[in-house]
């Protein structure tokens, strides 16, 4: 009793894993009984046998063998009936095919059947209730097959048909039998195990094993009526249930082998030769067994495949669909290249080993106009394909429907077909991987179609220098030789052609979707921090030159976040602004948004927190820099370690230069002041933004100014604050000086600002970012941080990386690591180029009208031009 206990509680604890063990055993069996049945058939025996007969035939016994099978789905339902719980009908169908096609091929004394039945219908019933409806409708399975044994012997002796056979009468006799015992059993004995099997469902089951045996019968004897044979078909339905009476006997399923082989013999008793009799056999098994098995294989597999994908969470299915999404792409490109090779440069293509192996796999045109232009078409929405857009998908169906019809005409061999069949697979299995919108041409995928059409238009100008009749050359490269003038302008009008229409396929691919910019909003910017607080970025987000993104709950403003997009990259400034509980939501919402439209997050200048956040969701990192604050609560000018700075802020006192902390609005002449003191610094070099801001008179106007003036009041120096919307960190974006300030400058404007802060009680002033700073100085750093250690080392005749760190250290008392965080799989260089070409990008900053500044002058507690008054 303990040992059952203990092996009862087993099964309950690993019940799951069990089901999954059962039903992949039961796959093995399928692909080993498979293998078995393909041994076992002679392939040229089959071939020639179907070649007897015409397609329509065979279409013809396809659908009657499957016919044929229906009765049996009988059982099925009435075993859903003697269980608990509902089941829908295309289920009880589905299964019950599963079912009784397994256990027709090899039905191992009813156990498979009974095991897989217990598999599908074990929802809601247990063990033993299932057991039980199994074995009551095991008994009624021959009560079909004993009613025709009936049929057979009044057909024999009543009517006198397959008098030939009446020496199996015993057979029959037996057979015959069976229904009557059976229904003597369940009727005269008064026992609980018949007590839920009234007449009328005793019946039902009788009819549908009629059903079964006759329609079995029936279809046997209809082959041999599409084999011609002249014979009275009704003869040998007394040897055809003669087989089945002796195929149940000796428990192989099927019969196989004990049935074939009388009905060999009771073929030829009627006068039909052996070769005819194989065939009619072979027809049977093919149509009748092998078929519908195959069929319940493929539902089965698929059922199996369903309840794995499910215990797995769904990660097989996902990884089918990328691998047949890979297998699709690389096709695509696979025969677009092969195509248009054939169609440009046919002689070279099929003169290499390599073409002529790889040629049989690609789909098949002569006409070497049709091969450029469906090359194209093929290469343009197979990027569309590679990129996930949804919008590519039914074109591309239709283009392979064309290709493929075309295809077969020219190659109809099996090992082709089968090719293709893989391939339609692949491209439905793919259907759901397109989840994009539109198309974004990263530049990995510019770079490998670039390099495709380059070559080919290469090809035709080298070709045209060649085949001109106006030029003569001494020895001109076979490749390069066209038939005629005429073919070479014809082809070159096909790829100009192809050139314009993939154009327009790349046009439909990027069609726009969802705006994800938000639009510059001054009050919305000003609501998220005033209730959420800002950030070391927040600020810029007044300089007006980048994109802004919100992430709303319940349409309340959460999050923003700044951007710009390069390419396929969408390069987000620093950390996204607002609720912090938020954060996460926004993030993954943002990335879903910009997956739609096949584009990437990046983040620029990120803390180390939200880098490690962020590889959660699958993204790189790689160390930046260093970003410097100096803690102003111990900042003093006092003790021997500022004695230089002290020294220095003394002279400039001595000198008459003061220091101001000037309040927004400003009038037109500081900012027009303000304005030469920055053309001073800039020398003629264009502004810069997006990480930085820039000269612009509506964003100096959101913020206070220092500036030090000389002795005659002349701004030398300014400096614009950089509010974070808390009390904790605060600094400055522009910090410039005119040409004729005094050396030293930006010490008398730094020392000044961290006394002001410490006035406004921030714990910390923001120095800004120190790029590349220790960044790979580990021997086991990343191979990229190691060369960006190499470009802060040596890069100083293009950058003084070590002189602004060097300079910042003066005061700075914590340097905080900063990182660039991108998606996995994506081009670090690319990614980097990218980030330099928009933080390097030229400002075209446009001046404030006369209306604007006097607005801007007149806006009140952060609201302004951009703003409803209230």
């Amino acid at each position: 009793m303990k040992l059952w206990q203990r092996l009862t509680n087993f099964i309950k604890q690993h019940l799951t894993v069990l089901k999954i063990l059962f039903v992949l055993s039961v796959l093995i069996f399928v692909i080993i009984e498979v293998g078995r049945i393909t041994k076992d058939l002679n392939g040229e025996a089959v071939k020639a046998s179907l070649a007897s007969q015409s397609p329509l035939a065979l279409l013809a016994l396809t659908g009657l063998g499957l016919l044929a099978v229906t009765p049996m789905l009988n059982y099925d339902f009435v075993i859903t009936e003697l269980l608990p719980g509902k089941y829908k009908k295309g289920y009880v169908v589905k299964s019950g095919w599963i079912v009784n096609t397994f256990t027709n091929i090899a039905g191992f004394g009813g156990f498979l059947g009974a095991s897989l039945r217990a598999n599908f219908y074990h929802k809601e019933a247990s063990q033993k209730q299932i057991l039980l409806a199994i074995s009551k409708i095991a008994l009624f399975l021959l009560a079909g097959l004993s009613l025709w044994s009936l049929i057979a012997l009044i057909l024999m002796y009543g009517f006198g048909l397959g008098l030939a056979y009446s020496q199996y009468w015993f057979w029959l006799v037996g057979g015959a039998a069976y229904f009557p015992l059976l229904m003597i059993i369940s009727h005269i004995r008064d026992t609980e195990f018949f007590s839920d099997m009234p007449l009328t469902r005793e019946i039902r089951l009788t009819v549908g094993s009629f059903f079964e045996w006759g329609f079995a019968g029936l279809f046997f004897l209809v082959i041999g009526a599409f084999l011609g044979v002249h014979e009275n078909l009704l003869n040998l339905l007394p040897a055809f249930m003669v087989a089945n009476v002796l195929g149940v006997i000796s428990m192989v399923p099927g019969g196989l082998g004990s049935f074939d082989v009388f009905m060999i013999l009771a073929l030829g008793q009627v006068g039909i030769n052996s070769n005819l009799a194989v065939v009619w056999l072979l027809f049977y098994r093919l149509f009748y067994y092998i078929i519908p098995f195959l069929i319940g294989a493929v539902l089965f597999a698929q059922d199996a495949g369903k309840r794995v994908n499910d215990f797995l969470e769904g990660l097989p299915l996902q990884m089918i669909r990328r691998v047949a999404h890979a297998f699709l792409v690389v096709f695509l490109y696979f025969s677009g290249i092969m195509m248009l090779l054939r169609g440009i440069a046919p002689d070279l293509a099929f003169r290499n080993e390599v073409y002529v192996r790889l040629y049989p796999y690609t789909f098949f045109f002569l006409d070497r106009v049709t091969n450029i232009l469906l090359a194209f078409l093929i290469l343009g929405f197979g990027r569309g394909i590679a990129n996930k857009v949804k919008r590519a998908y039914w074109p591309t169906v239709i283009l392979m429907v064309i290709a493929i019809v075309a295809s077969i005409r020219e190659d109809s061999s099996v090992r082709f077909i089968i090719f293709l069949g893989i391939v339609v697979i692949a491209t439905v299995l793919t259907r759901k991987e397109l989840t994009r919108t539109q198309m974004s041409f990263a530049w990995g995928g510019r770079i490998v179609d670039w390099v495709i059409f380059g070559l080919t238009f290469l090809f035709y100008a080298i070709s045209g220098f060649y085949n001109a009749p106006a030029i003569h050359h001494r020895r001109v490269p076979e490749v390069f030789l066209f038939p005629s003038e005429r073919i070479w302008l014809t082809t070159l009008v096909a790829v100009l052609v192809a050139a314009a229409t993939l154009y327009l396929i790349y046009w439909y691919l990027g069609l726009p979707g969802r705006n994800l910019n938000d639009g510059f909003d001054a009050k919305r910017i000003r609501a998220v921090i005033d209730e959420f607080g800002g950030n070391e970025v927040s600020h810029l987000a007044f300089t007006r030159d980048k994109q802004i993104h919100y992430y709303q709950v319940d349409d309340h403003d959460q999050v923003f976040f700044l951007y710009r997009r390069k390419s396929d990259k969408i390069i987000i400034m620093g950390e996204p602004v607002g609720n912090p509980e938020q954060i996460e939501p926004a993030i993954v919402d943002f990335m879903q948004l910009a997956d739609e439209q096949d584009m990437k997050l990046v983040f620029y200048e990120i803390s180390e927190q939200l880098t490690m956040t962020l590889h959660e969701y699958g993204f790189d990192f790689l160390k930046f820099g260093e970003e410097g604050h100096v803690g102003l609560a111990d900042f003093t000018l006092a003790g021997t370690k500022r004695k230089g700075e002290r020294a220095l802020i003394h002279k400039f006192e001595r000198e008459g230069y003061t220091f101001e902390w000037l309040q927004p609005p400003f009038d037109d002449d500081l900012l027009s002041e303000l304005k030469a003191v920055s053309d001073s610094w800039l020398k003629g070099r264009p502004e810069k933004g997006f990480s930085l801001g820039f000269f612009d008179d509506f964003y100096l106007q959101q913020a206070p100014i220092a500036v030090i003036r000389d002795s005659s009041q002349k701004i030398v120096a300014f400096a614009n604050d950089m509010p974070t919307g808390d009390q904790t960190i605060t600094s400055i974006d522009l910090m410039r000086s005119s040409a004729d300030a005094p050396s030293g400058i930006m010490d008398e404007v730094f020392v000044n600002l961290f006394l002001q802060s410490q006035a406004e009680n921030y714990q910390y002033f923001n120095m800004g970012m120190a790029p590349l700073a220790n960044v790979g100085t580990s021997n086991y750093a990343f191979a990229e941080e190691r060369l960006f250690h190499l470009i802060y080392e040596y890069g100083y005749r293009f950058y003084g990386f070590q002189g602004l760190r060097s300079y910042k250290n003066k005061y700075v008392t914590r340097w905080v690591p900063k990182y660039v965080a991108y998606r996995k799989r994506s081009s670090l260089l690319f990614t980097m180029i990218q980030i330099l070409l928009v933080v390097n990008q030229k400002v075209d900053a446009k001046p404030m009208g006369f209306w604007q500044k006097r607005l801007a002058r007149w806006s009140i507690g952060g609201f302004n031009l951009f703003e409803d008054k209230e």
